[in-house]
C-alpha cells in the first residue's frame, strides 16, 4: 500500500493553496498526494464562481483572510511562477459598493467601522456622494453605500487554480485524478483512503478540502459536517447602457451585478426558505425575469433593456451553522483535518486558509492568523458566529 505523509481530498482552489503551502515551506520534507475526481474542473465553485474579493465582511476572521487573499493575488506572479513563467489571474480591482437603504444602514455602519479597525480600505459614502461618483445609479430609495477603495475585485478562477497547482506540482507535489469512495480509521485516526478503483493509501494526515463532497467524507470519518450544497445561478447579460467605473454592486435585496467584457455578471442568495439543498446543475431562468431583472431595471439607468447571453449554475458549501466556514482538526478524529463549509468565500479565502492548514500539519496549531474561532468548537457547542455580511 501506498503511503503519502499527507493526503488532501479535493485538488480545486482550497486544497491546492494547501497543497502548495506546505509544499513551499522548507520545513516540510514529506510526501504530498492531492485527490482530485475530475482534472477539468466542471463542476467545482471554484471555477463556477464569479470569482471576486472583497474585504467586506462582519467578521474580523473574514476580513483578514480577504486581505491576505487580495495581497497574495497581487504577488502571485512571484509567488507562482514556474520556470520563470508568472501566472497572470486577470486580477481586476474595482472594487465593491454595498448599498443600503434605512433599514441595513446601522449594519452598514458597524460593519464599516470593523472594517477599519482590521485594516480594510472601505469608504462610507452618503447618498449624494453615491450619485456624484455613480450618476447612472438611481438612488432615492437608498441610505448610503459602502465602497472598497483598494484590494477588492475579481480574477480569473481557472487561471488561479492552475497557478496554484503547477506551483504545488513543480515543488514535489503528486496530484491524482480519483475518487474516494471510503476512509479506514481506526484508534481515532484516518489510516487509509480507498479509492473507486481498489487502491488504498496509506496517510499520516487527512486534509478534507472536498467541496460539496466534504459530508461524505466525513461520514465515513464517523463524524457529521454540517454543510450542504445550494445552487447558485449566474447570468451573463448585455446592456446598450453604459455603466463607467462600476465596481461589483450589491443592492440591498442581496442581488449583485458586476462588470464582465462588454457586459456584466449577476446573480443573487435566495432566502434560506427558499434555497432546499441541490445537486443538479440546471439554470434557474426564472429567476433572471422575476428577480433580477425587476431589480437591475430599478437601480441602474437602461437596464430595463438587459438581455441573457449565457447563464450557468454552480454549488456553495454552505455552511448550516453560520455560513461560515470549518476549519481544523475534529477531536474525535485527530489527524483529519477539515476546510469546508465556505458558503461562497472559497476563492478570495483558499490563500490564508491553505496557509493555515499547512500551520495545523507541521506546527499542529495556527501561527499567521488565529482561526480557532471558525473550529469545530462552536459546531459541537451549536454556538454559531454570526457573518451579517453574506452575498
Amino acid at each position: 500500500m501506498e503511503h503519502f505523509d499527507v493526503v488532501i481530498v479535493g485538488g480545486a482552489a482550497v486544497g491546492s493553496a494547501a497543497a502548495y503551502f506546505l509544499m513551499a515551506e522548507p520545513e516540510f520534507d514529506g510526501k504530498l498526494l492531492v485527490l482530485e475526481q475530475d482534472f477539468g474542473y466542471r463542476h467545482c465553485a471554484t471555477t463556477l464562481s464569479v470569482a471576486s474579493i472583497r474585504h467586506q465582511f462582519s467578521l474580523p476572521e473574514n476580513i483578514r483572510m480577504s486581505i491576505f487573499g487580495s495581497a497574495f493575488v497581487a504577488q502571485a506572479g512571484e509567488r507562482l511562477a514556474v520556470d520563470g513563467v508568472a501566472p497572470d489571474l486577470g486580477f481586476r480591482e474595482g472594487g465593491y459598493l454595498f448599498l443600503a437603504d434605512d433599514a441595513g444602514m446601522e449594519t452598514l455602519r458597524a460593519n464599516h467601522r470593523m472594517q477599519l479597525e482590521v485594516g480594510a480600505n472601505v469608504l462610507l459614502m452618503d447618498v449624494h456622494q453615491l450619485r456624484q461618483r455613480f450618476a447612472w445609479l438611481h438612488t432615492d430609495d437608498l441610505s448610503g453605500g459602502a465602497l472598497g477603495v483598494s484590494g477588492e475585485g475579481w480574477l480569473d478562477p481557472y487561471s488561479l487554480l492552475m497557478a496554484l497547482r503547477r506551483k504545488a506540482t513543480s515543488l514535489g507535489a503528486t496530484y491524482r485524478q480519483a475518487r474516494v469512495i471510503g476512509l479506514r480509521c481506526s484508534d481515532r485516526r484516518v489510516q487509509s483512503v480507498e479509492l473507486v478503483d481498489g487502491t488504498r493509501i496509506g496517510c499520516g494526515t487527512l486534509i478534507n478540502a472536498a467541496g460539496t463532497g466534504a459530508p461524505a467524507l466525513a461520514r465515513w470519518a464517523g463524524i457529521e459536517l454540517p454543510v450542504q450544497a445550494r445552487k447558485r445561478c449566474v447570468f451573463h447579460v448585455t446592456s446598450p447602457a453604459l455603466t463607467p467605473g462600476s465596481p461589483l454592486i450589491v443592492d440591498p435585496s442581496g442581488v449583485y451585478i458586476r462588470p464582465e467584457g462588454t457586459g456584466w455578471l449577476c446573480g443573487v442568495a435566495l432566502p434560506e426558505d427558499d434555497d432546499p439543498p441541490s445537486e443538479d446543475f440546471e439554470v434557474q431562468h426564472e429567476l433572471f425575469e422575476q428577480v433580477l431583472w425587476p431589480v437591475l431595471a430599478a437601480r441602474i439607468e437602461g437596464f430595463d433593456a438587459l438581455r441573457v447571453k449565457r447563464a450557468w449554475a454552480g454549488h456553495y458549501d454552505v455552511s448550516l451553522l453560520d455560513h461560515n466556514m470549518i476549519v481544523g482538526v475534529h477531536p474525535d478524529m485527530h489527524n483529519l483535518l477539515f476546510a469546508n463549509g465556505f458558503s461562497g468565500h472559497g476563492l478570495q479565502h483558499a490563500p490564508a486558509v491553505g496557509r493555515a492548514l499547512a500551520e495545523l500539519v507541521l506546527c499542529g496549531g495556527f501561527r499567521t492568523l488565529d482561526l480557532s474561532r471558525l473550529g469545530w468548537a462552536r459546531v459541537l457547542d451549536n454556538a454559531p458566529l454570526r457573518e451579517t455580511n453574506v452575498v
